[in-house]
């Protein structure tokens, strides 16, 4: 991946005029004047005039000209927060370069929270002083609080010491607290490199000392953290964390999903002392504003976060870790489309220093980085301590297919029994959520399909819905037939993991079942399940591809797959290497403890696919070589590179109309390839008809520039909409 930088002028130069990126999906930066009594450099936040409203943007650099001097407008204000850093400045321009985004969408990634663009208020605090004279129980508990914690601002002081805040109110009345202002923010902790360092093993030791030696040199390298499931990886680039903090400089953590950073966290802290900062979409707007200032202030040691944590204002970063880096939710596929796992190596080589991508089942991209020399490879391969790798079973349904109404096969259901029998934990594993995939009527047929999709509605059985898992329509399962009116003559066709789960509970009434969905109560209820479950609350577990994830439950020794076959016959480039992930990350769950032995048993109609007999022996790299031969044999990626366009429209006939524009001025290129124009599998999204064009280039093609230079003379009315999507991972 070759990088192009952007020259910004020296930070502490003022300008008579100069150029504003806004936030906006805008060509690029507009000339403002710069007021005498204002100094801004590049990086400064201010606020703006743009035609009817006022609007916060970045001083991108000196005035573009070309702009008439009595249309150019001033700034309104220089907002008081640190200027962002050239680095990230050149981050947003290369990730709108490379994904062929406008620079001002990116810089909105970066801009989220505009409250943080002002210092904090002032806060309030109180400390203990004269004890009053009639000591209740409630009041010795606002003041054991105080001694043990310290001042604190009168709602946290209330629910540190479990009063309502009339008690806080009426003892500061009464002068027995002392008010006092300080700054308006807490600082987060510091974690302690030192806190509590764990023995390793030599194998882990070797690795985490290369690992923190690079740290320390403050040099840009990738590197690959390969270890099988439960080898310890986490405390491994944990050294790794301590050496950046010893050396004054900041770490990013992204994680793919949000759920996993409960169990995280807790490991995280027994590590170092104290939690480390957090950014996702579940945090509140004051939190969200209290952290992104925070970093901004350079106050930030350790933070774990989602993709957009990428886009955050850091200094002095000096390691970005990408944890689970195979997983898909990496991928951000609405507004700027990108790959965070890629954009992570980006942001790594502008600030200089390594970057670590974890997991047990790399990338193909990935894979090859490491095989090549490109990545500084590191492999763990055997469990921590006495801990062994499970053992994996293939059932041929053809041959011992389940009971006529039933999906598992009946020494599936012995080995959950056995499980239980033991005190131990079983794992029912299907990638499906709801009910069953499709309901229709037994009377004339009918399917029921979304209104504004061409998808089959899912049933929610628990919920009493039918749910769309594309557009999320929901309307309640009828009672009669909206085609035929017959009544009680609907059916559910297929498994999903609450038929799984009603299917087990009948074999299994009195185990504690728990099920792990990512539409099950939002994510303060998956991270309550995933604690109850590590916490052996649970005998049984089904689960969709959010149990497969990183989750270490001491007690799960048996792992059932119900359908090993999911996911491969899709036509989908990366459709074996997909399967052969989830299966392997979704299996090593069991027996991560020397005291029991996982085991792992998956149904399949196929068990003879080299996906499946890759897993059942063992022969991982043996799985990946065969994969890549394939790969390199046909130009696809990594050896071949991959756009997509997708045209959108409300209106089919108009959307049909523009792509046939495109496709009469698609321009000639020996190293690139145009296939297409076609419908998308799934043609028609929140009643937008959809087309595709995909594009196959080598990987030296001018792609970008080809893309650019062919919709140049385009533009999208109406009600179409185009997006390009850079190395695409979903195909529908």
């Amino acid at each position: 991946m070759r990088l192009e930088f952007i020259v910004h002028m020296p930070e502490s130069r003022t300008m008579p005029n100069v150029s504003v990126l806004i936030p906006l999906a805008l060509p690029g930066p507009y000339d403002y004047a710069v007021p005498p009594h204002m100094a801004v450099v590049p990086g400064s936040i201010v606020r703006v005039p743009l035609g009817q409203r006022e609007i916060f943007g970045v001083v991108w650099g000196d005035a573009e000209g070309g702009t008439p001097a009595h249309k150019i407008k001033a700034i309104l204000e220089a907002c008081d927060v640190p200027p962002l850093a050239e680095e990230l400045r050149q981050f947003v321009d290369w990730v709108a370069n490379y994904v062929m985004a406008p620079p001002g969408a990116v810089l909105r990634q970066v801009m989220r929270v505009p409250e943080a663009f002002a210092p904090p208020k002032p806060m309030t605090v109180f400390e203990a002083a004269e004890a009053p004279t009639r000591m209740t129980a409630a009041r010795q508990r606002v003041f054991d609080a105080l001694a043990e914690r310290g001042a604190m601002a009168a709602p946290e002081l209330a629910r540190a010491a479990a009063v309502s805040a009339s008690v806080v109110k009426t003892l500061a009345a009464g002068g027995h607290l002392t008010a006092h202002n300080v700054p308006g923010d807490k600082h987060f902790p510091y974690p302690d490199a030192a806190y509590h360092r764990v023995d390793l093993s030599a194998q882990q030791k070797a690795i985490a000392n290369r690992l923190a030696a690079s740290v320390t040199q403050q040099d840009f390298t990738p590197h690959l953290l390969d270890g099988v499931t439960g080898a310890g990886k986490t405390e491994v680039y944990f050294e790794a964390i301590a050496a950046a903090m010893e050396t004054g400089k900041r770490a990013l953590i992204l994680l793919p999903e949000i759920a996993l950073t409960g169990q995280f966290l807790g490991r995280f802290e027994a590590r170092f002392g104290c939690s480390p900062a957090l950014w996702h979409s579940g945090l509140g707007a004051a939190e969200r504003r209290r952290t992104w200032r925070e970093i901004a202030e350079n106050r930030v040691s350790v933070l774990v976060g989602a993709r957009s944590a990428l886009f955050l204002p850091w200094r002095d970063l000096g390691l970005v870790i990408v944890d689970e880096e195979h997983d898909g939710g990496f991928k951000q596929e609405d507004g700027v489309v990108y790959n965070a796992r890629d954009m992570a190596v980006v942001r790594a080589r502008l600030a200089a220093c390594p970057v670590i991508l974890s997991t047990a089942t790399p990338s193909l991209e990935s894979y090859v980085n490491a095989r090549e020399g490109r990545y500084q490879a590191h492999r763990l391969t055997a469990r921590h301590g006495a801990a062994r790798l499970p053992e994996i079973e293939l059932v041929d349904m053809r041959v011992a297919p389940p009971p006529q109404g039933a999906w598992l096969v009946p020494q599936m259901v012995a080995q959950v029994g056995a499980a239980i029998e033991r005190d131990e934990q079983a794992l029912l594993f299907l990638n499906r959520r709801g009910y069953a995939p499709l309901t229709l009527c037994r009377a004339c047929g009918h399917r029921y399909a979304c209104p504004d999709c061409d998808a089959w509605m899912v049933e929610h059985r628990f919920r009493k819905q039918l749910q769309c898992h594309h557009c999320g329509h929901m309307e309640p399962v009828p009672q009669h037939c909206h085609s035929c009116g017959e009544a009680d003559k609907l059916t559910a066709c297929g498994p999903g993991v609450e038929r799984i789960t009603e299917e087990i509970i009948g074999h299994f009434p009195q185990a504690r079942t728990i099920v792990l969905s990512s539409d099950m109560g939002g994510m303060a209820a998956q991270r309550e399940a995933i604690q109850r479950i590590g916490a052996g609350e649970a005998d049984i577990i089904v689960g969709t591809q959010i149990i497969a994830k990183g989750h270490d439950f001491p007690k799960l020794s048996f792992v059932g797959v119900v359908d090993a076959d999911l996911g491969l016959g899709n036509g989908d480039l990366r459709a074996a290497e997909r399967t052969y992930q989830l299966l392997s990350q979704v299996a090593g769950r069991a027996g991560r403890r020397a005291e029991r032995q996982g085991f792992a048993m998956l149904q399949s109609h196929s068990p003879e696919h080299p996906v499946l007999q890759a897993l059942a022996s063992g022969d991982r790299d043996g799985f990946f070589e065969r994969e890549i031969a394939a790969r390199q044999m046909a130009d696809m990626p990594p050896f071949g590179r991959l756009a997509a366009l997708i045209v959108s429209a409300t209106n089919p006939q108009e959307g049909l109309t523009f792509v046939r524009q495109l496709a009469a001025k698609i321009p000639p290129h020996k190293e690139i390839r145009v296939l297409g124009p076609a419908p998308a599998p799934i043609a028609r999204i929140r009643n937008r008809y959809r087309y595709r064009f995909l594009l196959k280039a080598t990987r030296e093609a001018p792609l970008q520039g080809f893309i650019a230079s062919w919709l140049k003379p385009f533009k999208a009315r109406g009600s179409v909409r185009l997006s390009v999507d850079i190395d695409p991972y979903n195909f529908l």
